[in-house]
């Protein structure tokens, strides 16, 4: 990756989280304004029912309204926006290797993997609360992973006069 761009490519990253993060609560409370504001609501509901099944009794609700994705979704989002903030933290170069960081990932996914292959199995039945809790440790890793190694990334790449 070029000089720089690899910084570039983390901060937006960090930003897209933090945006739909903040959409995704937004949403349900614009759709009562009405007008462009409630269009562009429903759009998107539109765009997040292509990748969550938006089922409403497995969804967090605002102003009696679900949110456009369901609470283990949600988790994942909000966890994800969080750890790419998290990855700002500390000094650049720490980062783990890529074998490291995919066992961390794959770690992470354990309770999210395994409560979903419960659930489909009928062996628990469980709350829209513990549904977004165990997608946390899968999303705020996924999220601190890739802003790290794209800071790590920006941080090899840049000239050294700007180190």
């Amino acid at each position: 990756m070029r000089a720089g761009l690899a910084g570039y490519w983390a901060a937006g990253l960090t930003a897209a989280a933090l945006l739909w993060a903040g959409a995704l609560v937004a949403a349900p409370l614009a759709l009562e304004h009405g007008g462009a504001i409630s269009t562009a609501s429903a759009v998107l509901y539109e765009g997040a029912g292509r990748i969550c099944h938006q089922r409403p009794e497995r969804s967090f609700h605002l102003a009696g309204t679900p949110l456009p994705v369901c609470a283990r979704c949600a988790g994942l989002y909000f966890a994800g926006a969080a750890g790419c903030l998290l990855a700002w933290s500390g000094r650049r170069r720490e980062v783990a290797p890529p074998r490291r960081a995919g066992a961390l990932i794959l770690t992470a996914a354990l309770p999210t993997v395994l409560t979903v292959a419960a659930e489909v199995a009928g062996l628990l039945h469980t709350s829209n609360v513990f549904r977004m809790i165990t997608a946390l440790p899968l999303g705020a890793a996924a999220g601190w992973v890739f802003v790290r190694s794209l800071r790590a990334e920006s941080r090899e790449t840049a000239p050294a006069d700007a180190l």
